[in-house]
This record gives C-alpha cells, sequence and structure tokens, in this order.
C-alpha cells in the first residue's frame, strides 16, 4: 500500500461518523415535531383564500427529506460528494406566489438541516422565535386597503361634481381612468371610505348617474 493510499483511506475514514438506527429515529421524530409545529403556524396565519393545503404538507416532507439527506451525507464523505453532484441538477418550476411562502419554504428546509446535524435545540429555539415573528408582524395593523369606484353616467360633465361626493367622504383619492364617449361619462377613482353604502347613496343622487359601485383594492396596503 503506497502512501497515497494510506493518506486517502486515513482522510476518508476521518471524516466518516457511524449514526446507529437510535439516534435517526430521535432526529427524524423531532424533525417530523418541529416540522408539524410549521405546520400548523402556517394554516392560523395564512388568510383562507390563499391557504394550499398541499403546499403546506410539502413543507412538513421537504423538512424531513431534508433531515434524512443531511444524516446521510454525516455518515460518508464520499456519499456526500455524490448528493452534492445529484441534487445540483434539480429544478423547482413552481412559483411561489406570495412571499410569506417562501419564508415558510426556508423554514422548513433550515429545520432540516438543523435537526439533521443533531442540533435540536437551535431547531426549537428558531422555530419559537420564528412563530412569534411571524404572527406578530401578522397581527400587526395595517389600514384599511382602498376601494375601487366605478361610475357611470350619461352627463358628460358630471365628474367633478362625482369628485366633490367623492371628496366629502374621503380625505384621499386617486383617478385611475376616465372614458368619455358621446353619450356617457365612465369614470373609476381609488378611493378610502369608511361608509361605503352611505357614498354610493350620495353619487346615485347626481343627474346623470346610471351607475355606481365599489370593488375592492387587492393592491399593496401600508402600514397604518
Amino acid at each position: 500500500m503506497s502512501f497515497k493510499d494510506i493518506f486517502s483511506n486515513s482522510f476518508i475514514s476521518g471524516y466518516m461518523s457511524h449514526v446507529d438506527a437510535k439516534t435517526i429515529l430521535a432526529r427524524l421524530c423531532v424533525t417530523v415535531f418541529l416540522s408539524l409545529f410549521v405546520f400548523f403556524i402556517y394554516r392560523v396565519i395564512t388568510r383562507k383564500t390563499f391557504y394550499s393545503k398541499t403546499f403546506n404538507i410539502s413543507l412538513v416532507a421537504m423538512a424531513v427529506i431534508t433531515a434524512a439527506i443531511i444524516l446521510a451525507i454525516q455518515s460518508n464523505i464520499v456519499l456526500s460528494l455524490g448528493m452534492v453532484g445529484a441534487l445540483s441538477i434539480v429544478r423547482f418550476r413552481t412559483a411561489v406566489k406570495d412571499p410569506l411562502d417562501l419564508v415558510f419554504l426556508y423554514w422548513a428546509i433550515s429545520l432540516g438541516i438543523i435537526c439533521g446535524a443533531g442540533l435540536s435545540m437551535v431547531a426549537v429555539v428558531l422555530s419559537l422565535t420564528m412563530a412569534v415573528i411571524v404572527v406578530f408582524l401578522q397581527m400587526y395593523p395595517v389600514k384599511k386597503a382602498s376601494m375601487i369606484l366605478v361610475v357611470n353616467s350619461t352627463s358628460l360633465d358630471s365628474d367633478k361634481k362625482i369628485l366633490d361626493v367623492v371628496k366629502s367622504f374621503s380625505k384621499s383619492y386617486k383617478i385611475k381612468s376616465k372614458n368619455l364617449t358621446r353619450t356617457t361619462l365612465d369614470i373609476i377613482v381609488e378611493v378610502n371610505v369608511a361608509d361605503e353604502s352611505e357614498l354610493l347613496s350620495e353619487v346615485m343622487k347626481l343627474d346623470g348617474v346610471t351607475m355606481a359601485s365599489l370593488l375592492s383594492h387587492d393592491g399593496e396596503i401600508t402600514a397604518a
């Protein structure tokens, strides 16, 4: 046996560790428990209209799979190099619609890495800290979202009267669109108003107004 072989064997053996079945089971159980905690937090703070059960389940699976990969890497450095090459070709093409989903995704992956490495206390502290941060910021009050006022009128010069009514109900407004034809006027205004019904009633009292409606605004809103 040459010096090169001796050096190679000593180097590889120095980075190989035996992980028994008890350790594997314990770390995976901790991973499952903490990932279920992430599952619960995601379900609580996510709005029902945007909640994806399949994505939430994938968070748990992602954490467990990552922990298993870390356990496999710890046992053999040669295997770890092979996994780096194999995982580098993986591409995820599913678009993340909500930035908060990306936070939970990284949270789940981090839990898998940390628990797989045997740092359970770090994983617990991370989960509790993230839960407090996410829940607190989610509950932080924001001002009421803007509404979109759509008005149709047969009076071509009624736009000033409509805006006067809007001014009496809202301190801030923004004209989004104004469409004028030979017989009709269509105007769209973004408003912040507390009493939607009263605003619609006053607009409908104007001469020439044939239709008025308020639509919810899904754009970003600033903190109160």
